[in-house]
Formats: structure tokens, C-alpha cells, sequence
């Protein structure tokens, strides 16, 4: 049986048909059927991704975005400019089948866990064309993805994902298989994508742009590569092209009758034993790298439970609540490290200003976790690095003493830690710094309270 006979029988189903037969593990002829079905509505689909108004809808959704330019130099905000003075330019490149792509700037940017993730920045121009297609295409393939897949899906979101995880954990399933594919938006093998895509998409100069995308070259440091493999991070096709790759892995899944969730790349199936999650450690993975041609890596996909979880940024208690995972306590800690040196030169305000970014959008995101005691620790330890901040914004002994006395603080107490030889970080911790610097100081300085407005807004959610 050859590659392509395989794939055959292991391709993408059509909402509301099985793909394999319950005896015999074959493609049905209802699912063969649909197929053909879903081809024939097709046919026209780049009239359709050409109509104006999904054009316009798509130059809206690209300026919504926003980013960095690509190799061309155009920002963003001319591409309404270029838009309303070659739209039908671009509509006719289409219809012919004559629009080309330019080449992708290539951008590194630092991986939490270590490394570097290759993003791939398009022209604005072809996000505009890229979007068009992506919305066309999330119309037909939406529906038959996997109502256990969460990633960049409209009305799904990450907080859903993780709540139908503690679900599972809630029933009994504590045994986690944490798989991690390895560079998956590197790794996707282009032409098992466009054979997916040609089973249900008939119309040949979609496929045949789909490709030209796929195949563009990527510009780092000054030198054009040419891809083989994989869907660049950064572009709107990217993301539902990973959907349509891993929505086989997904089904496969179900007909094997786990408990899974999956968000993106980032996906964990639920067991109730040891010996459970061995077996299906062993055999997805022969799944993933023998029938889809990606790679797990090893190093980082392990069986552990769910409290020792790092699922987007969350551990699984026992009774199926969120908590909050020591890789992003770090990362956390990590940021605000960086933004409260006490090395940067910048006013208190701005410091705080900024600061406050980062701690409403943390909070915001971990909402749903269980993390009362690790707020108040950690809250404790952003006081302290702020106090530091600014006894050093006072640099000399006689700066020190004004500022602990213009607290209220008597003079010979202030002396006394002003002319101290700890260092700065020792004298934070001080009692003077900390009945000076007290929780109304805090708040008079502006400063986001993680400990009052979780207590306020998420502690009986969590």
C-alpha cells in the first residue's frame, strides 16, 4: 500500500460522518460521499474569497491586528490607502491566478522555556490576501474540527480549554500525558497539507495560492531561505492551517475514545492509571510521527499528574481546580524583575505605570486559578522591589533620611537605615522601609492591588 493510499484512508471527516467503519477500520462510503459533496460546493471558492466584501471585511480584521511591516517597508495603516487605489488590481490577480507573494522577514523572538521561536512576518498585502482566505476557509472547516480543540477558534479561548481539563481530572482522570511536538509550525509537511486541503477544496487556484504561501521564502539576516516545511508563526494562515494538520489527530483520538484537550500545539490526554497513560503515550506518538510525519519531542513530553502540569501556564488540583504553575510564577517574577531595576533611570510613575500593565494583564489571564496564598507572597515581594526602586531613586544618606522623615518616620530611625551598609535590597526589607513605605503609600502611589481585586472579582471563581 503506498504513502498516499494511507493517507487516504486516514483523512480528514466531514462533520456528521465516521471515518472509519467500527468493523473493519476503513473509510465508509458515507464519509467518501461527503467528501465529494464538500469538493463541489468548492469549486467557486476564489470568487469568494475575491468578493469585496470579504476583502473589506479582511482589511479590517489586518488593520485590527496591527504589527510590524514586512520586507516591502508598508505599515499598516497605509494598506486602506493602497487598498482603495488597486482592489481591483488585486481582485483580478486573484481570479487569474496571477497574484504572487513576496518573501517573509524572518524574526526571532526568546521561547519562555529556552531557545528561540522563528516567527515569519508577511507583507501586509499578503495578510490582506491570506485573512480573505482564512475566512472563507474557517467557514467550511470550523464546524468539523473537534469540540475539544480550542486554539484559535472563534468563541473558544484558552480559560475553556483548561476548565474542560479540570473537568476530567474532577471525574478521575489523574494520570496526564503531556505530549509536546517538536517546532510543529516548523515541521508541517507541505504536501500532506495540501492533500488534506484537496479533499475537500476543489477549486484549484485556492489550493494553488494555499501552496505559493506555503512555499514563500523567508528572509533572515539578509539571506532568502527557501521552506520545505512548515507553516510560518505570524501569518492569519497559519493558525487554521495547524487546525485542519492536528483536527486528524483529534478525531483520531475520539474514535479511541480519550479524554484530550487541545489548544494549538499544546495538547494533554487524561487517564485514570499509570499503566493507561503508558499505552497511550506509546501508541499516539507512533500516530503522530508515522501518520501525520510530525515529531514528538521526547525531552518534553512526559506522563506526570496534574498538579506537576505547566498546561497553558496552569496545574490541575485534584478536585479539578486551576492553579498556578511554578514555570509561570517565574515568568512572572522575570518580568517584573525586568521592569522594577532599580538601574533604569526612569521616574516612580512610569515605573509604576508600567508595571501595572503587566500585573492586570497577568492577573487577567489566571484568573481562574486557585492562587489566594501565592498572590499575597508574591505581592509581598513586588512591595519590596518597589521600596528598592525608590530608596535608591534617593542615592545618598541625606536623601534617604528626608524622604523616610517626609513619611512620617522620626529623624534617628531614619538615619539609622540611611547610613546603614546593607545592601539596597536589605534595606527594603528593613521595618523603617516597611512602615514608611506602608500599603496606603502603596495605594497613594497608584499601584494595581492583585491581592484586593482577585479577592473582589476571581477568588470565588477559582
Amino acid at each position: 500500500m503506498s504513502l498516499l493510499d494511507e493517507w487516504e484512508r486516514d483523512s480528514l471527516p466531514v462533520k456528521g460522518t465516521d471515518v472509519f467503519c467500527k468493523r473493519t477500520g476503513k473509510v465508509g462510503h458515507q464519509w467518501l460521499s461527503a467528501c465529494e459533496e464538500e469538493r463541489a460546493l468548492t469549486r467557486g471558492l476564489m470568487y469568494k474569497v475575491c468578493d469585496l466584501s470579504n476583502l473589506t471585511a479582511s482589511l479590517k480584521q489586518v488593520v485590527k491586528n496591527g504589527g510590524s511591516p514586512g520586507v516591502d517597508g508598508m505599515q499598516v495603516k497605509e494598506l486602506r490607502y493602497w487598498f482603495s487605489n488597486n482592489h481591483q488590481k488585486l481582485i483580478e490577480q486573484l481570479k487569474e491566478g496571477n497574484y504572487r507573494p513576496m518573501t517573509i522577514k524572518g524574526q526571532e523572538i526568546p521561547k519562555p522555556g529556552g531557545g528561540v521561536r522563528q516567527l515569519g512576518i508577511p507583507t501586509v498585502q499578503d495578510r490582506l490576501v491570506q485573512q480573505a482566505i482564512a475566512q472563507q476557509l474557517s467557514k467550511r472547516y470550523d464546524p468539523t474540527f473537534s469540540q475539544y480543540s480550542y486554539g484559535f477558534r472563534k468563541g473558544r479561548n484558552a480559560h475553556q480549554a483548561l476548565r474542560q481539563a479540570g473537568a476530567y481530572v474532577k471525574e478521575g482522570f489523574n494520570y496526564v500525558v503531556d505530549l509536546d511536538l517538536e517546532k510543529f509550525f516548523d515541521k508541517v509537511n507541505h504536501d500532506r497539507l495540501m492533500w488534506l486541503l484537496g479533499r475537500r477544496i476543489s477549486d484549484k487556484r485556492v489550493l494553488k495560492l494555499i501552496g505559493k504561501f506555503l512555499r514563500s521564502g523567508i528572509l533572515i539576516g539578509g539571506l532568502e531561505n527557501q521552506r520545505i516545511s512548515g507553516t510560518p508563526q505570524g501569518s492569519p494562515l497559519s493558525p487554521l492551517l495547524s487546525n485542519i494538520v492536528l483536527d486528524e489527530l483529534d478525531k483520531e483520538l475520539e474514535r479511541r475514545g480519550h479524554r484530550f484537550v487541545r489548544y494549538a500545539d499544546d495538547m494533554i490526554l487524561l487517564v485514570r492509571s499509570q499503566e493507561a497513560a503508558e499505552r497511550a503515550y506509546s501508541s499516539i506518538t507512533s500516530f503522530i510521527e508515522n501518520r501525520l510525519l510530525l515529531k514528538v519531542n521526547k525531552d518534553k513530553s512526559r506522563i506526570c499528574r496534574p498538579y506537576q502540569l505547566n498546561f497553558l501556564g496552569h496545574s490541575i488540583m485534584w478536585d479539578g481546580k486551576l492553579g498556578l504553575s511554578r514555570q509561570s510564577e517565574q515568568r512572572f517574577k522575570e518580568k517584573v524583575k525586568k521592569v522594577t531595576r532599580r538601574n533604569r533611570g526612569i521616574s516612580l510613575e512610569q515605573m509604576v505605570k508600567e508595571l501595572n500593565r503587566v500585573l492586570r494583564g497577568w492577573l487577567n489571564y489566571f484568573r481562574s486559578a486557585k492562587m489566594l496564598s501565592k498572590l499575597q507572597r508574591l505581592s509581598s515581594w513586588i512591595h519590596r522591589r518597589i521600596r528598592c526602586f525608590r530608596l535608591k531613586q534617593c542615592k545618598r544618606a541625606i536623601g534617604i533620611t528626608r524622604f523616610l522623615v517626609s513619611l512620617g518616620l522620626p529623624k534617628w530611625r531614619s538615619l539609622l537605615l540611611a547610613t546603614s551598609h546593607k545592601g539596597w535590597f536589605r534595606k527594603a526589607g528593613s521595618p523603617q522601609a516597611h512602615e514608611g513605605m506602608n500599603k496606603e503609600w502603596f495605594r497613594q502611589i497608584g499601584l494595581f492591588n492583585l491581592v484586593e481585586y482577585y479577592s473582589l472579582n476571581f477568588k470565588e471563581t477559582a
